[in-house]
């Protein structure tokens, strides 16, 4: 019987569909056509196997170089981030107005109240500290150097810095009345002294008078960064208090909760209570280097993915131009049997989406089997001195997020769908008689 040509496929004189698209549609309605669609882009996918293969190959190496040196550099700014806020910090700070302008035994601030001290016991808190922070000068038999003196009491303290887990030799404070001192160790090399040896502390009193007295070294800390090890001495709270004569005032009131990245709940529960009398800043504000670094991170993240699929994107492109030129005939004989443009348009694009999922699987698991091994962390000893000139340490911890890997694919597959309309697009354009007579 004769045929004609509509729009939705070739239809007999009584308007019943006939060819493939009638086979997509009877079989199973839309979802038959979905499967059918999917079925004829794997198979057309594989008829170049070896032109396919170093496809799915430069994907699996971009997806590999995305993940992984994201995780290297999520490691790196995390790394940064905890030592900065171990150093003494916490994620949110409470202290006088002018402290941070001047941070002098001036500016000091009362010992946490009641309505404070209820708040500092929420579950959002995790540890909280209060500390005397005073600029000092510390003098050997051999050397004198400006550093920061901070008064902790000991208990408080090994729960948010890392001075007390960081004492490789001697031993820690004892009470906050203790009357030893904990120096770094280049410190300690730098002024010529050691363990035992006894060194003068000055500093400067409530009454601009220079208050002086004599500690006894029993404790030397180690720490990722040697400029924290040149530049903090610790002692005990109380005893700094009494050299300096504030009576219970402290310098600062450091609170740690849950999550660095969340700080939020934790400083609005700590405003609230604290009072308007004092400041109270989370991390990022004490730190701004580091609160830069975190952000910056979070944007090299997703640059760093779209100009790796970019260069990627080349290459998927031409392999879909040339599978579609391959088969300029075969698609005109499709067209004439009935399928539409619309599923000529979805099969060229179904292809690519099969590639870049296939990829993306194989890429995933190859950067999981090479960060693994890795999170016992990398030794960049040969290069410590330029990685602690800004605040990394010189062991590297990779750090592989699920949020990440998640980010990844999807920017992938998204561009990966806008990269492959132009070629499916052409395809669905072609004129079927020209197409089939095409030589």
């Amino acid at each position: 019987p004769p045929f004609f040509q509509a729009e939705d496929g070739i239809r007999d004189p009584d308007h019943s569909l006939v060819g493939s698209e009638m086979c997509i549609r009877d079989r199973g309605g839309m979802m038959g056509g979905f499967r059918m669609i999917l079925r004829l882009a794997w198979r057309n996918l594989w008829r170049n196997h070896r032109r396919t293969l170093i496809m799915l190959a430069a994907i699996v190496v971009g997806t590999w170089a995305m993940i992984f040196m994201t995780a290297l550099m999520r490691g790196m700014v995390d790394d940064m981030v905890r030592d900065g806020i171990s150093v003494l910090p916490g994620h949110v700070q409470i202290h006088h107005p002018d402290f941070r302008d001047d941070p002098t035994i001036s500016n000091v601030i009362a010992p946490p109240g009641p309505k404070l001290l209820e708040a500092l016991e929420q579950p959002e808190v995790v540890a909280w500290a209060t500390r005397v922070r005073v600029p000092a000068v510390i003098s050997s038999e051999r050397d004198t150097r400006g550093v920061t003196l901070v008064g902790v009491e000991p208990d408080r303290e090994s729960g948010i810095s890392f001075v007390a887990d960081d004492v490789t030799e001697g031993r820690f404070l004892e009470s906050r009345d203790d009357r030893g001192l904990i120096v770094g160790r280049k410190l300690v090399e730098k002024m010529e002294t050691g363990l035992g040896k006894r060194v003068a502390v000055m500093s400067q009193d409530q009454n601009n008078e220079i208050a002086d007295r004599g500690f006894r070294i029993v404790g030397i800390f180690d720490s990722k960064m040697a400029q924290y090890e040149e530049g903090y001495i610790f002692a005990g709270e109380g005893t700094i208090q009494e050299l300096l004569g504030v009576g219970d005032a402290v310098s600062e009131i450091a609170v740690l909760g849950m999550d660095y990245r969340n700080v939020d709940p934790l400083l609005q529960l700590v405003e609230q209570a604290a009072g308007t009398d004092v400041e109270v800043l989370p991390w990022n504000e004490l730190d701004t280097y580091l609160g830069s670094m975190l952000a910056v991170m979070d944007g090299f993240v997703v640059v760093w993915i779209v100009v790796i699929f970019l260069a990627l994107s080349f290459g998927l492109i031409n392999t879909l131009v040339m599978a579609v030129f391959e088969r300029v005939r075969e698609i005109g004989l499709m067209l004439a049997l009935g399928m539409t443009p619309r599923n000529i348009l979805a099969q060229i694009v179904a292809e690519s989406i099969l590639l870049l999922v296939i990829g993306l699987a194989i890429g995933n698991l190859a950067a999981w089997a090479s960060i693994e091994p890795l999170k016992g962390g990398i030794d960049l000893s040969i290069v410590g001195e330029g990685m602690e000139m800004f605040g990394a340490s010189s062991v590297l911890y990779p750090a592989l997020y699920l949020k990440d890997i998640v980010l990844a694919n999807v920017i992938v597959i998204v561009l990966g769908f806008f990269a492959s309309l132009s070629p499916a697009w052409r395809a669905s354009r072609y004129d079927p008689v020209r197409a089939i007579t095409k030589v």
